[in-house]
């Protein structure tokens, strides 16, 4: 499928699609988080390891309370440092997951109990999360092979096997997010500087 508009992104998404974007850092492959079909098509495509947790997008710091986080007032500030505008460099920071949560969102966690969030503002992302919710989004290439930095080299790897490609011919050159595990005193363990 070539490039598709702006609305059938949304409503490919919303029906357990997924496709090729440019996120905040590179290129992704994107699929609705709260959709178990969506993140199972993501592990396929990519034949990512089924262990590995993937990151999740989401515009706002309370998005983490719908998977089951509870966020110390400790973690807040920091989470409120890391993720203010015009950061330089992406974060992508680890939480832990209550009970309940750990017990519902088995399909993100993959046994670790705990999920990576990434705060996006770019418009073109946050306009589409208001519509679906939170996203998937690891890098746009099958585990093991470097990420897709042009639409050309996405569509190499991952050809008719995803819904969409969005992006225009722009290169995306960009770095992957630094990743840090938060603990609830407000610390942070880096796991990718």
């Amino acid at each position: 499928m070539g490039e598709v508009k702006y609305a059938r992104i949304i409503s490919i998404l919303k029906n357990g699609g997924i496709g090729v974007v440019p996120t905040d850092t590179i290129y992704g492959i994107v699929g609705r988080a709260l959709s178990r079909r969506a993140v199972s098509r993501v592990y396929d495509v990519r034949a990512r390891d089924a262990d590995k947790p993937l990151i999740i997008l989401i515009t706002a710091i309370n998005d983490v309370a719908r998977f089951g986080v509870r966020v110390t007032p400790q973690q807040r500030v920091r989470l409120e440092e890391l993720w203010r505008p015009r950061q330089r460099r992406k974060t992508s920071v680890v939480l832990s997951l209550s009970r309940a949560g750990s017990a519902r969102y088995d399909y993100l966690h993959r046994g670790t109990h705990a999920l990576a969030f990434r705060l996006v503002r770019t418009r073109f992302l946050t306009e589409v999360m208001h519509h679906t919710g939170p996203l998937v989004a690891p890098s746009a290439n099958p585990q093991g092979l470097p990420p897709a930095q042009t639409l050309r080299s996405a569509r190499a790897y991952f050809g008719e096997r995803v819904d969409f490609y969005c992006g225009a011919a722009r290169r995306v050159t960009a770095v992957p997010s630094r990743l840090v595990r938060l603990r609830a005193d407000g610390t942070e363990e880096v796991l990718r500087a």
